[in-house]
């Protein structure tokens, strides 16, 4: 899905744009100002604050990174056995066990090169957190990736986002499997994409938006809607690694087979915020973001938009093409 050159005469657009963003931060200082930190009801709002459960500074514990090799799975004690390399500071390279995450084990196996951060325990349970692939050729190609992301906003510069009618960027992130995967799998394909992030504590933002494209994956099953992709993309990669979305998706009973969850470098998440016209900002421990929901047509170009969480499925699904 290569990026086009944006074309002239476009004033009205350029208005509309303009209206839009202005009124979508005005939206949000009125909001703060009589809000605060509350949890309201925005259902059919643009946007919403989500405070993050962040632990108090006394809470914070100690974390070194890891990287190494998984040499052996242990599901019944929910353990990975990792060759790691020298953790400076810390302890020299060996051979050890960890406990992990049940996604994490999921999606564990051995010979798995992995990057992590090692959590020590007083009681000698030491467990990993923020596991992602090491792989030299699916780093290269997400770091690569990121960087077409980078120089493409760049270039674009004011004109960054991209309006119904223009083609998607490209991309590659992760998936819920700890695979990468490139915007050209999804060429000659319907793409709906949304942005959400695991941690999000309220149920008419994220969660809802999870249900509401589960329902456009059945209702456009039994409309008879065969080449449709479903998207989700974290706002919050630092914390949503491959593992922790696979547990996403197993604890929801979500159906995978067209249903990608996406993760990978941050400058990479924000380009696309950028094009696609999100905001998503932390403020200490709050997340404040817009909601966006996409049609991408089969050619890789914007057919459909809604701003909010109050679209419905079906209006979706009768966009999509046959």
């Amino acid at each position: 899905m290569q990026s086009n050159g944006r074309r002239g005469g476009h004033a009205p657009v350029e208005w509309n744009r303009l209206v839009r963003t202005w009124g979508v931060a005005l939206w949000i200082v009125v909001s703060l100002l009589l809000d605060g930190c509350a949890k309201p009801d925005r259902s059919s709002g643009p946007s919403a604050t989500a405070r993050m459960d962040a632990k108090p500074e006394k809470e914070k514990v100690e974390r070194y990174p890891l990287t190494g090799e998984i040499v052996g799975i242990d599901p019944a004690r929910k353990l990975l056995v990792v060759q790691h390399d020298e953790i400076k500071g810390y302890m020299p390279g060996m051979t050890m066990e960890f406990l992990v995450a049940p996604g994490d084990l999921a999606l564990a196996k051995v010979g798995q090169k992995i990057r992590a951060e090692l959590i020590p325990s007083e009681t000698g349970d030491i467990r990993l957190e923020k596991i992602w692939p090491n792989d030299q050729a699916a780093t290269a190609t997400v770091k690569a990736g990121a960087l077409q992301l980078r120089q493409d906003t760049h270039v674009r510069g004011k004109n960054a986002y991209r309006e119904v009618s223009e083609t998607v960027p490209d991309f590659a992130l992760y998936n819920q499997q700890g695979q990468v995967v490139q915007s050209a799998h999804f060429r000659g394909k319907q793409i709906m994409i949304n942005f959400i992030f695991t941690r999000c504590p309220i149920a008419t933002m994220c969660p809802a938006a999870t249900i509401k494209m589960m329902a456009v994956q059945r209702l456009a099953r039994e409309a008879g809607v065969g080449n449709l992709e479903l998207v989700s993309i974290t706002l919050d990669p630092a914390f949503d690694t491959p593992g922790v979305l696979r547990e996403y998706v197993d604890t929801r009973g979500i159906d995978s087979t067209n249903f990608s969850f996406l993760t990978g470098p941050e400058t990479a998440i924000k380009d696309l915020l950028t094009q696609f016209g999100v905001i998503a900002e932390f403020e200490g421990d709050l997340l404040k973001h817009t909601l966006t929901t996409l049609l991408i047509n089969a050619n890789g170009t914007i057919a459909h938009r809604a701003d909010g969480s109050a679209w419905e499925p079906k209006d979706f699904v009768a966009k999509m093409r046959r």
